[in-house]
């Protein structure tokens, strides 16, 4: 028994969580019970546990972990200012006269809201609330209305900025080093969030079309599931339409063109985009708009200005037009701090702040712990002689190097049906990952992968997580069978895309290969 300790403390970990344990106590709680016993029979040095701390400090060291809380606090500002309930009504209007129109609205604001909050949980239960009453009044199916909804709302997972990305990214780097290790090589590369954020943008935008494809289709095929709406109110017009489309893209294009185009750290741009989204907020919920779209503009035009003619005011030998120049960025910091200010106060005046960041506490608190106790549970797996073992079936796998990612696909997507992407990334992946990269597999190709399959385990009956925010949202006549049949097209559009990147390496290699 003691020679199978490994697998058992595996198959502990899925039994603990299926029992409704928190899922961070039911890892660190495994861990600890099957290291003693792996010292009690023999088969652990005991001393390898003496590495827990040095694991505790690098994790709350490591800058790139550090966007996560940013990252959320962006999309979670922008959920509860409500900015999000207005682009969906808007999108939903605009649409909803087409056949299958108030579907495509839906995928539509999924992939904004994806790339502008990164926010499953707060996507899926917008949208349950919001658009899928509208959807089911219109006459939609309801499974076909609860898939839409679900499916929408993972888009999160793996159109950037998203934590996925950041933990897999993380995750995927030491990965990347140990392979090299291991090849003998001492002058290491490392890989980039920017890099993963890069490869996910050509898949995450295939996903939505793909997406759109199959609602286009079953609406000519099948128009009695999707009907038009028949909604009261009117189209919206153009100025509704830039007002509430305009700020989230001015957002993306912000975040994810300072990390790409190499102006700023994944931890930098989430800041801009946390305070992009607090301006955003107070734009709308403030008494006075203006001075804050002024004061939004004024950092912007510093950003660009301070981006083309950098000015060091340390230096004693600076020319009257640099001081001239600096004394403009100067103002523009002044005007652009005062709407910050003015953003905080309506913010928290309507409270809109507060659930923000209640939010962003609890589901930092919730990532980061379990990170935490994967690490003391890799160590004792890694002391269980689990590493080796895993390396030794991955190796001796029919099919060689594809059959062994063949494999490792199958395996996450089943964990899948009973893990969240948190405890798989951080957990699974460091365990399977070196051996794959050894085996020659590219590592940003692997990672997308790896990202769209664990994306497909938030949508997988019985346990994917977006099944059950949509439960907790979605009105009382949808039952769950409904939701569980209706992301099952969607699962097949998922493995679809995963095939398509796996035969087309270059959708996911291209653009980090220009970029950097």
């Amino acid at each position: 028994m003691s020679e199978y300790l490994d697998l058992i403390m595996f198959a502990a970990l899925i039994g603990a969580i299926l029992l409704g344990f928190p899922v961070s106590f039911s890892i660190a709680g495994v861990a600890v019970v099957f290291a003693y016993l792996g010292w009690a029979l023999g088969v652990m040095d005991i001393s390898l546990m003496g590495a827990t701390g040095q694991r505790i400090f690098g994790l709350i060291s490591n800058q790139v972990l550090i966007a996560i809380p940013l990252f959320v606090l962006m999309g979670a500002v922008l959920e509860k200012s409500r900015i999000a309930e207005e682009l969906l009504d808007t999108m939903g209007r605009l649409f909803g006269q087409l056949r299958g129109g108030l579907g495509i609205s839906v995928v539509l604001v999924g992939a904004l809201l994806a790339a502008s909050t990164g926010i499953v949980g707060a996507t899926v239960v917008a949208m349950g609330m919001i658009a899928l009453p509208t959807m089911l009044r219109s006459g939609y199916d309801p499974r076909v209305a609860s898939g839409i909804v679900c499916t929408a709302g993972t888009l999160g997972q793996i159109i950037p900025p998203s934590t996925l990305l950041i933990i897999l990214a993380d995750v995927m780097s030491n990965a990347y080093q140990q392979a090299q290790y291991e090849q003998g090589k001492f002058s290491v590369e490392a890989l980039s969030v920017g890099q993963f954020f890069a490869a996910a943008i050509v898949p995450g935008l295939m996903l939505v079309v793909l997406y759109l494809i199959y609602i286009l289709v079953r609406g000519y095929f099948r128009p009695g599931d999707m009907p038009p709406a028949t909604l009261d109110t009117p189209k919206p017009d153009r100025r509704e339409i830039l007002a509430a489309v305009v700020p989230p893209v001015l957002l993306i294009f912000a975040v994810l063109g300072a990390i790409l185009g190499g102006i700023a750290t994944p931890t930098e741009a989430a800041a801009v985009g946390a305070v992009g989204a607090l301006l955003m907020a107070g734009i709308r919920v403030g008494t006075n708009p203006r001075l804050i779209l002024f004061g939004a503009a004024a950092l912007v035009l510093l950003a660009i200005l301070a981006g083309l003619f950098p000015v060091r005011l340390q230096r004693n030998d600076l020319e009257f037009a640099s001081l001239a120049a600096g004394g403009v960025y100067i103002v523009l910091t002044l005007i652009g701090a005062v709407a910050i200010i003015a953003a905080l106060y309506a913010t928290l005046r309507t409270r809109s702040l507060h659930g923000a960041v209640e939010s962003t506490l609890t589901m930092t608190a919730m990532i980061f712990a379990t990170i935490l106790a994967a690490g003391m549970f890799s160590l004792v797996f890694i002391g269980l002689g689990g590493e080796e073992r895993v390396s030794h079936i991955l190796t001796n796998m029919p099919g060689g190097p594809m059959g062994a990612l063949l494999f490792c696909m199958a395996f996450v997507f089943v964990l899948g049906f009973f893990l969240d992407f948190v405890e798989i990334s951080v957990i699974v992946l460091p365990l399977i990952a070196p051996t794959l990269i050894v085996m020659g597999h590219d590592p940003i190709w692997l990672g997308v992968l790896l990202a769209i399959n664990l994306q497909t385990s938030f949508l997988t009956p019985p346990f994917g997580f977006s099944l059950f925010y949509l439960r907790g949202a979605a009105p009382p006549e949808i039952t769950t069978g409904q939701i569980y049949a209706g992301v099952v097209p969607f699962i097949g559009l998922q493995i679809i895309g995963i095939s398509l990147v796996w035969l087309l390496p270059q959708l996911a290699t291209w653009l980090p290969r220009a970029l950097y």
